[in-house]
């Protein structure tokens, strides 16, 4: 599983032209599952964000998490994070899981980490054409490879 996490002072997700999530201080979540996604990658993520330590403490140094300042997230499925742009200038998005598969594991990665920060989680809709829009605070953007833990 591949995530960009940006922190944001807002954001929201737009589907239709109604607001489907909107959070204040937290983090937006973009999820990329691959075919060798497992719930272990879950567990190991969800632990790994909640834990980041990427908001500032009252010096203003990056030494809180989203569990420290009682931050919210939103998790937008973002199929192309797994895209491949080796050959030629059309990305390639083999690795990307199929639907029937990802679903699930979105659903799962949510509800872990709804149990992980002990509190609701907003959502994209798999799938959707999605507005997203935040404001991102510093700006703080961390990617995190599930398959690559160094």
């Amino acid at each position: 599983m591949r995530v960009v996490l940006q922190r944001v002072s807002e954001a929201s997700v737009t589907i239709d032209e109604k607001v489907k999530s909107e959070i204040g201080k937290g983090l937006l979540i973009l999820l990329g599952i691959e075919d060798e996604d497992s719930r272990e990658d879950i567990g190991w993520l969800c632990n790994k964000i909640a834990k980041m330590r990427i908001f500032n403490d009252e010096k203003g140094v990056m030494n809180d998490s989203l569990l420290d300042v009682s931050g919210s997230a939103i998790v937008v499925s973002q199929f192309t994070l797994h895209a491949s742009t080796r050959k030629g200038n059309r990305p390639s998005y083999i690795k990307a899981t199929k639907p029937e598969v990802a679903i699930p594991l979105y659903e799962e990665f949510v509800s872990a980490l709804e149990e992980t920060l002990g509190k609701n989680v907003g959502t994209g809709e798999f799938g959707a054409d999605m507005k997203v829009s935040l404001i991102n605070d510093g700006p703080v953007t961390i990617l995190i490879d599930s398959k690559n833990r160094s």
